[in-house]
């Protein structure tokens, strides 16, 4: 489930509170063919990667509060962190990281159609 912890508005997700967190994650609850494993969240990019650790952590908190409400909810994966900050995501508990730039080099959108 995607949480719009730095609150951007070009981002999407729900929005950082237990409450509306849990509305979504207990809707989850009902229906037989979905299992939420977990949270993710898009810190915005800061020059210094240390300005995204509070974001990271708050996701942290909220998966760990959202297990503590509902024993039914088993969130035990956190996507978060990117290439420029995925170390700082690891010491807040991140489990899933996304480093496509440091594989494939930094996007080009040169040749783009529209």
């Amino acid at each position: 489930m995607e949480v719009n912890v730095g609150e951007e508005e070009s981002k999407f997700g729900v929005k950082p509170t237990l409450q509306d967190c849990m509305e979504l994650a207990e809707a989850s609850l009902q229906l037989p063919h979905v299992k939420l494993r977990g949270l993710m969240t898009s810190a915005p990019y800061y020059d210094d990667p240390e300005k995204t650790r509070p974001i990271f952590r708050r996701l942290r908190e909220l998966r760990d509060e959202m297990n503590k409400q509902n024993d039914q909810l088993k969130l035990d994966v956190l996507s978060m962190g990117m290439t420029h900050d995925y170390e700082i995501a690891v010491e807040e508990g991140s489990t899933c990281v996304c480093v496509g730039t440091a594989i494939f080099g930094p996007r080009d959108y040169s040749n783009r159609q529209y």
